[in-house]
């Protein structure tokens, strides 16, 4: 895709996206046989739903029907949010996954290596993290720069629910053991 056509089509799709309350986070086309695939994906602070979705397609679908941007040939509109796994690149996005487990890729300067973590907190210049006891040990605090974070994901929990209450059962198991020493 050639950087004037992606400026065009966000130049275009933007506005529409926007006064909707979401965010255009990406707009890809690529080839797909004899036609090509335009794929926008959009965000929002409280997720994006089906319906949503759908009515930000008819409407891009609309605009680019009123619009050359597109060209003459064949394409497939494919409109969409980042899904549960999405990378996090932005602070909107580190924000938007509070609470969520995270896989963190460290920069060499930070020291390398990978962290898996609860987000707890982000503000200007990094993220406060939970890294998970192991063997029974109680969690730990970590903060990390965004200039110190390579890369970073949303990790799928699949059974979350049973985790945290683990946790809790453990945590009234120390409060029970405090009170009665």
């Amino acid at each position: 895709m050639s950087t004037t056509q992606s400026e065009r089509l966000r130049g275009l799709l933007e506005p529409l996206v926007s006064e909707r309350g979401l965010d255009l986070e990406e707009i890809d086309v690529t080839p797909a046989g004899k036609r090509r695939v335009l794929r926008v994906v959009l965000d929002a602070d409280d997720g994006v739903q089906l319906d949503t979705c759908a009515e930000v397609s008819r409407a891009v679908s609309e605009a680019l029907d009123e619009s050359d941007v597109m060209g003459g040939s064949p394409y497939v509109l494919e409109v969409t949010s980042p899904g549960a796994d999405r990378p996090l690149s932005e602070q909107r996005h580190y924000r938007r996954a509070l609470g969520k487990l995270i896989k963190a890729q460290l920069t060499e300067e930070a020291g390398g290596g990978e962290v898996t973590a609860r987000l707890m907190a982000v503000d200007d210049e990094g993220i406060d993290v939970e890294v998970p006891g192991v063997k029974g040990r109680k969690p730990t605090a970590r903060r990390l720069a965004f200039d110190g974070i390579a890369k970073a994901r949303v990790e799928i929990e699949f059974n979350r629910k049973a985790a945290e209450k683990a946790q809790h059962e453990s945590a009234a198991t120390d409060q029970e053991n405090k009170e009665e020493a």
